[in-house]
């Protein structure tokens, strides 16, 4: 079975739902040690650090949002790049060769 082609648009929606999976998850890690930081930044006692520590944990909070929104779109702009360029090198090379058992 040669693969001669692929969906474009179809390649750029999976991409862009996996890369936003996995910014979901880096932005959880993000969040997490922001919380910790900033909670462990409160802690400390001055009026600046306790600024600083409730700035550093809305910001790993807002990581949430930004992280998996960020990763998606960059995930489905190259998805549907990667999916042009192999329609288009697949043209002149044949395709790609799988061979199911």
């Amino acid at each position: 079975m040669v693969i001669k082609r692929v969906g474009v648009l179809s390649l750029a929606k999976l991409m862009g739902l996996l890369y936003a999976g996995i910014g979901l998850i880096i932005g959880a890690c993000f969040a997490l040690f922001s919380v910790v930081g900033g909670g462990a930044m409160l802690a400390g006692g001055s009026e600046e650090a306790a600024m600083g520590g409730g700035m550093m944990m809305g910001m790993g909070v807002g990581m949430l949002v930004f992280a998996p929104l960020f990763y998606g779109i960059a995930g489905f702009v190259g998805g549907a790049l990667t999916g042009w360029l192999y329609n288009v090198a697949a043209k002149y090379t044949g395709g790609v060769e799988l061979e199911m058992a």
